[in-house]
């Protein structure tokens, strides 16, 4: 019997047969399902990486008016394209630790005010160009203007000054950051020849694979960059993004053998997916969130009775089983979880409260005209299904919402960080400091509740600088209750990263930062 499955494992692992075939003769010859995936998930890993073939990748959140300017970045087709063609300073494991990129090593002066990263030498831009100190020092530079509209705007504001000194480059801030190193993994800091400066959309990055085929809201084509630096990556001749953000066509395509890798699953489907032959269904819970966003200085959200009431009147727990089918956990109208480091675990859980809701309701004022809720099928598996609940909800309250329901096209630039009451996502980041910075700083870019307290933005400036992690948790446990009672946020659940992958898709890794391996797939995985 070991003879025969030794040759049935070894023709698996070399592609001369399917893994439903092997399984099935493992089965035969008494072994569990179980036991025969872990054997061939060992033997696969263990024969390494498979050269060539083209990856096709079926993606919701692609819009026409997507851009490859790096700052711009606003949903997850142009998040896959910056990572697949991109090279930060530095990115962030599985396990939340540092990964050395285009930088390959970093030093700070011992009160965390000032940062040296040395630069990694050997690195080349798609044109040819050589990476220099210069590029990187014009990069960080541009996004730390306001005039560049960056996702990343609001981490580089703690910057004072930068400067280049031989192969480092220095980062000097105006109060101490223990976790500066963490913020310059946000993708949005890619680093660009003369960092962008000139054409900043010109796709021109350092990553694996280089832009051959650029159609934004349709497809995105990349071929291997042959002077990439790092051997241990890009196993694919070329990779491709097919947008398709109907989740039923993309799961369809999926399904055909069309595509390779179809992200956001919905919740209701996932189990039914993971029964059909040479399809697995790879989930990780995460930082991500699914939330209804309030604008806190537009009428009628201005109103702070108003807020509580819309946040007493929704069910958590119940979006948790209907939307997410138990791929997630209930939120508490923070955007942060237990999965983040110094996470304040004494906060209390906000509860459905109907008689709270109608209380908060009344004393707001409201003059009960429709309170207008925009959603989309694109801001999360489920959003419109989930709208409806929180209307459903809601009337019982006597809060009279009304849903909208836009396009999918258009709706991450009109309707997202425009509107002042819509369903949106977070992917989440890999630290406080760096979540609370991209979207609740009240200066921050992408500060999507127009949240503004100046007793938030201290606490959040200080924390920076604190290095007794004791002290720190404690005003990040402040920040969350502030935030909590104070904010335009209604976090109702946290989500898992759900995808659908083909068993010809080898090299898979759990990775919860983001989707879809924290868009890292074609770059660590490879074609059985």
């Amino acid at each position: 019997m070991k003879d025969e499955l030794n040759y049935i494992l070894a023709r698996t692992v070399a592609g001369k047969q399917s893994r439903r075939a092997f399984l099935g003769r493992a089965g035969a010859l008494g072994l569990s399902a179980a036991m025969a995936n872990s054997m061939l998930a060992s033997a696969v890993q263990a024969a390494g990486p498979v050269k060539g073939g083209t990856l096709i990748m079926g993606l919701g959140g692609g819009e026409s008016t997507n851009s490859l300017d790096p700052a711009l970045a606003a949903s997850q087709v142009p998040f896959h394209l910056l990572r697949t063609t991109g090279e930060t300073l530095v990115d962030t494991t599985a396990s939340g630790e540092l990964d050395f990129r285009a930088a390959e090593a970093v030093e700070s002066t011992p009160d965390a005010k000032t940062w040296m990263f040395k630069i990694r030498k050997g690195i080349e831009f798609h044109n040819g160009k050589t990476l220099t100190p210069d590029d990187v020092l014009m990069t960080l530079q541009r996004h730390a203007d306001q005039n560049s509209q960056s996702g990343a705007y609001g981490i580089m504001q703690g910057i004072e000054s930068m400067k280049v000194d031989g192969d480092y480059v220095a980062v000097t801030l105006a109060t101490a950051n223990a976790d500066l190193p963490y913020l310059m993994s946000d993708y949005h800091l890619q680093m660009q020849p003369g960092g962008g400066m000139e054409n900043p959309a010109d796709g021109i990055g350092a990553g694996c694979y280089k832009v051959v085929v650029d159609e934004p809201g349709v497809r995105h084509v990349f071929e291997k960059h042959a002077n990439y630096w790092d051997s241990s990556r890009g196993h694919y001749d070329s990779v491709e993004f097919v947008v398709i953000n109907d989740p039923t066509a993309r799961m369809a395509a999926l399904q055909s053998g069309q595509i390779h890798i179809a992200n956001r699953v919905e919740p209701k489907v996932a189990q039914m997916l993971a029964t059909v032959p040479g399809i697995q269904v790879k989930n990780v819970s995460g930082r991500g969130h699914y939330v209804f966003i309030m604008h806190c200085n537009t009428a009628p959200f201005d109103n702070k009775d108003l807020r509580l009431a819309l946040k007493y009147a929704i069910d958590r727990q119940e979006m948790v089983e209907k939307i997410l089918q138990g791929y997630g956990s209930v939120g508490n109208d923070i955007p942060i979880n237990a999965a983040y480091p110094l996470f304040d675990e004494t906060l209390e859980q906000r509860a459905f409260d109907l008689e709270k809701a109608a209380f908060h309701y009344k004393a707001s004022g409201h003059d009960g005209s429709p309170i207008v809720l925009r959603t989309s099928e694109v801001a999360f598996p489920g959003a419109v299904d989930a709208a409806a609940l929180f209307q459903q909800t809601a009337a019982k309250a006597g809060i009279p919402l009304e849903i909208k329901r836009e396009p999918g096209d258009g709706y991450w630039s009109d309707v997202w960080n425009a509107q002042p009451f819509c369903a949106s996502y977070w992917g989440g980041r890999p630290v406080q400091d760096q979540m609370y910075s991209t979207a609740y700083l009240s200066t921050a870019d992408w500060n999507d509740t127009r949240f503004s307290s100046a007793e938030f933005d201290s606490l959040l400036l200080a924390a920076r600088g604190e290095l007794d992690l004791a002290k720190r948790k404690g005003m990040y446990g402040q920040m969350a209750r502030i935030l909590q009672d104070e904010g335009g946020l209604i976090c109702p659940m946290f989500n898992d990263w759900i995808e659908g992958v083909s068993d010809k898709v080898q090299g898979w890794v759990a990775d919860g930062v983001q989707e879809v391996m924290n868009g890292l797939a074609p770059q660590k995985t490879w074609l059985a």
